[in-house]
């Protein structure tokens, strides 16, 4: 086992990466208001919905399944109107490291006492530097 997947397996995400099911899932125990689906992305940036799918595809923003199998992505990455600034840039490191979509936002997601708060966070409050050093180490 590489030391990447002995530190994605030790924070139990990896599941789709390692084939144990047909859709993405994030690991991360969210609230159900804190997914919100596409169409809901698209309202609260003022884009239509092809634009959402658009900046998935270009790796601008990342989704995940909610819990009735819909894509949708947490709320805190569109939550003021636009994505959030240093999310592309974390999303292409993580990738880089062989994340899946799945594991990207559970990394975002999860709480990380150096920061402190989630690198969601951080990014939210323009502190994305920092959550860019630890992504670019995060796949080692």
């Amino acid at each position: 086992m590489s030391a990447s997947n002995r530190s994605r397996s030790q924070f139990g995400i990896g599941s789709q990466a390692r084939g144990e099911g047909p859709q993405a899932r994030c690991a991360h125990p969210l609230n159900p208001i804190d997914l919100i689906t596409l169409p809901e992305a698209a309202e609260l940036l003022g884009v239509e919905i092809t634009k959402v799918h658009q900046l998935i595809k270009d790796g601008q923003l990342v989704a995940t399944a909610d819990a009735a199998g819909r894509r949708a992505l947490p709320r805190i990455f569109v939550s003021k109107g636009t994505v959030l600034k240093a999310l592309p840039s974390v999303i292409t490191l993580l990738r880089d490291a062989r994340f899946s979509d799945a594991e990207i936002v559970d990394w975002l997601l999860r709480a990380d006492d150096s920061l402190p708060g989630t690198p969601a966070q951080a990014l939210a409050e323009n502190r994305g530097t920092e959550v860019k050093r630890r992504a670019q180490v995060a796949g080692y």
